[in-house]
């Protein structure tokens, strides 16, 4: 079904439920719910949520109340509002990698304006924003352009849906998205400034960690370079921030999460994922690694890696450092390597997060940091795929402890992707578990009081993903488990509003229990109607845009 349809059909039907009083409507949305199947005819409406979301409604309730009844009413609704902080999290949408292109121009702009009009309709809260360092600094050091992202953010709030904003200093593989010209040129110069595996190959789509406070770009050091980055955001998205974006996320490595770029892009995923490498040959790495082992009185424990790891698609056992048992991991000689592995990155983050907490911190809005789930080879003994990712974390000792009291040290969420991902769907032979890598990463940020929030895989076609991410977001007792304050689904464009997928998108929105009711959505008295104004939406854009979305 086309955008404009959808956002049409959900604009009329809409206008006729206004008029209706409102604990009829309760009720019909009670009976609604009940129903086993609802067929698909557009985007929810049913949803408690969505009566104040309709972009074109222009509401002027008048209500009256008699005065006996005035203060039950009222505690009511200061009890409704306690439970909506708990039991309602916040659903937001992924606009496309490429909303704004690399020449800074808004892409897709009919599309997205209609996509977006179809989520504020069916109760979405807001979207996430991608926005990328090689686009908004392209040209030279300090020369910032925001002027595309400020129009979609301009977009969004003329929407009424809030925005997350990812702030990326990574490049993108697909589509192509590179690091800004300036860090490129000096990288051809330099290419120690980028990470390299075993075999000196450099991972060009993001900097080297060990260049964090080294004056490697034309003076500067990367720390700088990012803190002057959120500056000039700060400045350029003042009146925006606090109101509109209500979310930061500080990108902390490759894909925008704190790990190294240790897995080679699958080729066949009929197959189980490799082990990856690690990340530790550039020659700042290396330099790092060999002055620690003098420094501890083992000189050659600093002349390389591991030399007997596997390669990035080869399995635990192909050599012997992971290894089930006997296995060089658990030498003291491995302690020593993936120790220090593991704190370079965490070190990262710390470094990162205090820089962002310096620029954000004192305003409104909330600080996130994505950390990868690399739940394959879970259930091995040594954890191959987190180690070389730099978490030291196996079946006996845990890695996430630290991670998570970094982030609370910043008062820092985490997000957490992969919570439509299930053991039961996983490939036989990988011997993964991401439910219980996601259990335990959840423990501990319940352990430090860190807030979660949660996004969906970037696979296609997971089986019962939305079952799974409803399980994860019904989880609502903040004393026993970490609670999914939101979540981000990934993300809008052609196979997000495709017929095989937009249908099940739809009925999932339906199927969440919002028990938590806005105070303007509880019953008002018998009789009592609450008269609004609605104005027909323009069609135009919206069928415009239908037609641009399969180019998203």
């Amino acid at each position: 079904m086309e955008v404009s349809v959808v956002a049409r059909q959900a604009s009329a039907a809409g206008s006729e439920l206004l008029m209706i009083p409102a604990r009829s409507r309760l009720q019909l949305v009670a009976k609604q719910r009940r129903r086993s199947v609802l067929p698909f005819a557009g985007p929810p409406l049913m949803g408690p949520r969505c009566w104040r979301r309709l972009p074109a409604i222009r509401c002027a309730a008048v209500r009256s109340e008699a005065v006996g009844g005035a203060s039950k009413k009222a505690a009511a609704r200061k009890e409704s509002s306690r439970r909506s902080a708990v039991d309602s999290p916040q659903l937001f949408v992924g606009l496309p990698v490429d909303a704004i292109s690399d020449c800074n121009t808004l892409n897709h702009a009919k599309a997205i304006a209609a996509g977006v009009k179809a989520l504020k309709l069916m109760g979405v809260d807001g979207v996430e924003l991608p926005v990328w360092w090689g686009v908004a600094e392209k040209e030279a050091m300090g020369k910032y352009d925001w002027s595309g992202y400020l129009a979609l953010i301009q977009m969004m709030r003329d929407a009424g849906l809030k925005v997350r904003v990812s702030l990326y200093f990574h490049a993108s593989a697909e589509p192509a998205i590179p690091l800004p010209q300036w860090v490129s040129a000096i990288g051809e110069a330099d290419p120690d400034i980028f990470f390299a595996d075993k075999a000196g190959k450099r991972h060009k789509g993001s900097l080297s960690i060990a260049v964090d406070d080294l004056p490697v770009l034309q003076g500067k050091t990367p720390m700088q370079v990012y803190g002057d980055f959120l500056q000039s955001f700060r400045a350029a998205f003042s009146e925006f921030l606090g109101s509109t974006i209500t979310d930061v996320l500080v990108g902390l490595g490759p894909d925008g999460e704190l790990k190294y770029p240790s897995m080679a892009p699958a080729k066949n995923r009929q197959q189980a994922a490799g082990v990856g490498e690690f990340q530790c040959y550039d020659k700042n790495m290396m330099s790092e690694l060999k002055q620690l082992a003098e420094a501890t009185g083992n000189h050659y424990w600093g002349l390389s890696g591991p030399h007997d790891a596997p390669h990035y698609n080869q399995s635990p056992e192909a050599t012997n450092f992971f290894r089930e048992h006997g296995g060089s991991w658990e030498t003291p000689y491995g302690d020593f390597f993936l120790s220090w592995y593991a704190k370079r990155l965490l070190s990262h983050a710390d470094r990162l997060l205090s820089v962002a907490s310096a620029a954000l911190g004192d305003l409104r809005v909330a600080l996130y940091g994505k950390v990868p789930v690399m739940h394959a080879w879970y259930r091995s003994r040594s954890h191959p795929a987190e180690l070389t990712a730099g978490f030291y974390n196996t079946a006996s000792r845990d890695g996430y402890g630290a991670v998570a009291e970094v982030f609370a040290r910043h008062s820092c969420g985490m997000v957490l992707p992969s919570m439509d991902l299930s053991d039961e769907h996983q490939l036989a032979g990988s011997r993964s578990s991401p439910e219980s890598l996601l259990a335990q990463i959840m423990g501990a940020c319940h352990k430090h009081g860190v807030p979660v929030a949660g996004e969906n895989s970037s696979k296609r076609g997971v089986p019962d993903n939305f079952g799974k991410i409803k399980e994860a977001l019904s989880r609502r007792d903040p004393l026993a488990t970490a609670v999914v304050s939101k979540f981000t689904y990934q993300r809008m464009g052609a196979y997000f509003f495709s017929p095989e997928h937009f249908p099940l998108f739809t009925q999932f929105v339906r199927s969440l229990d919002w028990s938590g009711l806005h105070p303007d959505d509880l019953p008002a008295e018998d009789g009592e109607t609450i008269p609004l104004t609605a104005a027909s939406p323009p069609a135009t854009a919206a069928s415009e845009g239908s037609r641009q979305m399969q180019a998203v």
